[in-house]
This record gives C-alpha cells, structure tokens and sequence, in this order.
C-alpha cells in the first residue's frame, strides 16, 4: 500500500488525494503537521533523496527562519534533522512512498505511472 506524507491543508496534498481517489490507488495518510515525524524517516529520506529535495527552501516557513537559524539548519545532517522536526512545514510535500520509492511533490505524471503498474 502507498503512504502518503505531509500536511492535510496544503494545496499540493489536496492535488495528490484527489488524483490518489481518482485512480484508486489506496493509501495511508501521515499527517505530520499532528502526529509529528521521526527523525529515522527523515534521516531515511535525507539518505535516499537528498536535503535539495525534502527542504522546502521556498515556503514561508524557511523565509520566517532568521539567517542565523538558516545557517544552522545547513551546518550538518543533525542540525537538519532537528529543524525538520521542530519546523514540519519545512518539508516539501507530499511525500508517496511507493514500492519502488518516493515521489516527492505533486507530480501528475508519476501517480498515473503507478495505477498503471497496479
């Protein structure tokens, strides 16, 4: 089964729920915003994907951040992973895990690529 990351009111998650019932593909859903994350997922994705891709350095969140808090957030992977965690919506949805990996963001293409291996 998918699991699906992220933040129930996020215009990218609504996206990727609608399309996920459109195709029938069914899925768990991990609120982080409420039930919080744990660093072994983030570490698990920071590993497989890359800060680049699971920072949000777009959202409003890391412009809030002061530079200071910034930087620091970028001095090591443990700095990271404590800022992921105390600051969710620093992390870019949604995040699928899929069998065969992770999808991050809302991308069409991949989600119709899924329902039709299944």
């Amino acid at each position: 089964m998918l699991k699906i990351y992220g933040i129930k009111n996020c215009s990218s998650m609504k996206k990727a729920f609608d399309l996920l019932n459109e195709l029938n593909l069914p899925y768990e859903f991990h609120d982080y915003k409420k039930q919080g994350i744990d660093k072994e997922t983030l570490k698990e994705w920071l590993e497989q994907m890359g800060a680049d891709v699971i920072l949000n350095k777009k959202g409003t969140t890391w412009r809030k951040l002061s530079e200071t808090e910034q930087q620091k957030a970028l001095e090591s992977e443990e700095q990271l992973l404590q800022t992921l965690i105390t600051h969710t919506s620093l992390v870019k949805r949604p995040v699928l895990k899929t069998p065969q990996g992770y999808v991050v963001g809302f991308d069409e293409f991949s989600y119709r690529t899924l329902a039709e291996r299944s």
